[in-house]
């Protein structure tokens, strides 16, 4: 599968504690009617093969799920196990996205086609926020990246991709906004549930 010709793998983030939303399970959070997790997977519907990482509950008919050991280690532990999960003849492009960007599915399709030569490309939200679990990746890039950290568990995202070349992709519509709190959760479904279908 492919989306304009660009063929990629896909990792969905799904763990973390959710601390913000009082420790609910965030991937089961309803945005217009559907779960966070399920309109992560709406977005990278077309890739190649999809791992999502999380606990086992989380699991989708179809979809491979693992979770980093030890788990609870953040968002770089996690993509590392995502991309252990994948097929190692897979894609050389890989979507990665975390599960709480509801809107992320208007914008897997500009990240393919900026990448071209580069190492990868992210969303850049208002205010210059880079988005680096909104982003597509060059899967050897990634894998280079990873295995030159003295550790995954614990490690901040800025520091994974300080050495890639990334293309950044401004986000002009809100698409990538995250429902880190009840109001975030709120919002979204006021603005999105017109342009969803459950």
């Amino acid at each position: 599968m492919s989306v304009d010709g660009h063929q990629f793998d896909a990792v969905v983030l799904a763990g973390g504690r959710a601390r913000r939303l009082g420790g609910a399970s965030k991937p089961h959070v309803e945005i217009g009617g559907v779960a966070l997790l399920d309109h992560a997977l709406a977005a990278v519907a077309d890739a190649s093969h999809v791992v999502v990482v999380g606990p086992p509950q989380l699991a989708r008919p179809g979809v491979a799920t693992v979770l980093e050991d030890p788990p609870d280690g953040g968002p770089v532990a996690g993509l590392a196990a995502g991309l252990d999960g994948l097929p190692d003849d897979g894609p050389e492009l890989v979507v990665v996205l975390a599960c709480d960007v509801p809107g992320a599915r208007w914008v897997v399709p500009a990240l393919l086609a900026s990448v071209q030569d580069a190492d990868g490309a992210r969303m850049v939200g208002p205010g210059g926020r880079h988005q680096h679990l909104v982003a597509v990746y060059r899967r050897t890039a990634l894998r280079a990246a990873l295995d030159g950290l003295p550790a995954v568990h614990g490690a901040a995202m800025h520091r994974l991709v300080v050495g890639l070349r990334l293309v950044d992709v401004p986000d002009d519509e809100g698409a990538t906004a995250d429902a880190d709190t009840w109001a975030d959760v709120a919002r979204l479904d006021a603005e999105l549930s017109d342009r969803i279908e459950p």
